[in-house]
C-alpha cells in the first residue's frame, strides 16, 4: 500500500466508452482531485477500438481511410509520445488522478510511485514485468509500441531477458491545473494487423509482434481475470473505496468530448479551446 493511502480515493471500474469520452474523464477526474479532494484510480477499455495520438503526433501519420473501413475512432490525448491503438478487447487502459502537492515533484519518482500496483498487478498474474533495463531504439516513431523503450516509464516482459523484453504496457504523466494524470496501456493481447495498419506506411505486423509482447500470451489467463487483477492492485495501492461517476461528471465529461476531444480541431490539428471555454 502505498504512502497516499490515508487520503480520500475513489476505484472507478469503468464501462467500455469511446476515445474521446475516455479523455474528457480524466479532466473530468482532475476537478475531483482539485476542488472535491476527491482521487481517482480507474481502468477502463475503449468502445469503439480508438487510436490514441499523442500531444505532439501530426495527423498526417494516420491511415484515416483504415480506421474508417475498420471502424476504429480517433482521438488525441493530453501527453506526448506516439500513437496508441487501444483495441477493445486486447488493450486493458488505467488511469490515476492525484494533486500534484501530494506527489513527487521529479517526473521519474512519480512514474516509480504511480507504476507500483501496475507492476504488483503484473506479479499477481505471475506476469515478470519490470521497468525496461535498457533503452531500445525506436522503430517507427508514430507508434508508441515502437518507439524507443524507455527505462524511466516502460514495463517489459519476460523481465529476465534484460535487453530483449519486449514492451507489455506504456504509461505517460501530465499536469493540469495542479493535478497529475497518469494514464497507461497494457497490452492484453496482440492485434498486429490493426495495430500497424492504422498508420501511414508499410509496416511489417512482425515488426509488432517481435517488440511487443502481453498478458495472454505471458500467462494465459483471460482477459476478465487480468482486468479484475489490475483493479484489486490499483484500489489496494491507495486503499480506494468502490465507487463509480458522481452526479453530473458523465454528462460533463460527454460535453467536452463533444467540444473538445472529439473534434477534428483538437484531433487533427491540435487546436486548444478557449480558456473561457474551459
Amino acid at each position: 500500500m502505498s504512502n497516499l493511502a490515508d487520503r480520500k480515493w475513489r476505484l472507478i471500474r469503468d464501462d467500455s466508452r469511446d476515445g474521446a469520452t475516455q479523455m474528457a474523464l480524466e479532466e473530468i477526474a482532475a476537478r475531483a482531485a482539485l476542488e472535491d479532494d476527491v482521487r481517482t484510480v480507474r481502468t477502463y477499455a475503449w468502445e469503439p477500438s480508438t487510436l490514441s495520438l499523442g500531444y505532439r503526433q501530426d495527423a498526417d501519420t494516420v491511415d484515416w481511410e483504415f480506421c474508417e473501413r475498420e471502424g476504429i475512432d480517433v482521438t488525441r490525448r493530453q501527453t506526448g509520445g506516439g500513437g496508441i491503438y487501444h483495441d477493445r478487447y486486447a488493450d486493458i487502459s488505467y488511469t490515476i488522478v492525484a494533486p500534484a502537492d501530494e506527489v513527487p515533484g521529479d517526473l521519474m519518482d512519480c512514474y516509480e510511485l504511480f507504476c507500483e500496483p501496475i507492476l504488483e498487478a503484473f506479479d499477481r498474474l505471475g506476469v515478470d514485468a519490470a521497468f525496461a533495463s535498457a533503452e531500445q531504439d525506436a522503430i517507427y516513431r508514430p507508434s508508441c509500441y515502437l518507439r524507443d523503450i524507455n527505462p524511466a516509464h516502460d514495463i517489459v516482459a519476460p523481465a529476465a531477458a534484460g535487453a530483449d523484453a519486449e514492451k507489455i504496457s506504456g504509461n505517460a504523466q501530465y499536469r493540469q491545473r495542479d493535478v497529475v494524470i497518469q494514464h497507461g496501456s497494457i497490452s492484453y493481447a496482440l492485434e498486429p494487423r490493426t495495430h500497424v495498419g492504422v498508420f501511414e506506411g508499410d509496416i511489417e505486423e512482425a515488426t509488432f509482434t517481435d517488440r511487443v509482447t502481453c498478458i495472454r500470451d505471458e500467462t494465459g489467463c483471460d482477459r476478465d481475470e487480468a482486468v479484475e487483477t489490475i483493479a484489486g492492485a490499483l484500489q489496494d495501492w491507495c486503499a480506494a473505496d468502490e465507487a463509480t461517476w458522481r452526479d453530473g461528471e458523465l454528462e460533463a465529461a460527454r460535453e467536452l468530448a463533444d467540444r473538445k476531444f472529439g473534434s477534428d480541431a483538437w484531433v487533427r490539428n491540435r487546436e486548444v479551446l478557449e480558456a473561457d471555454s474551459q
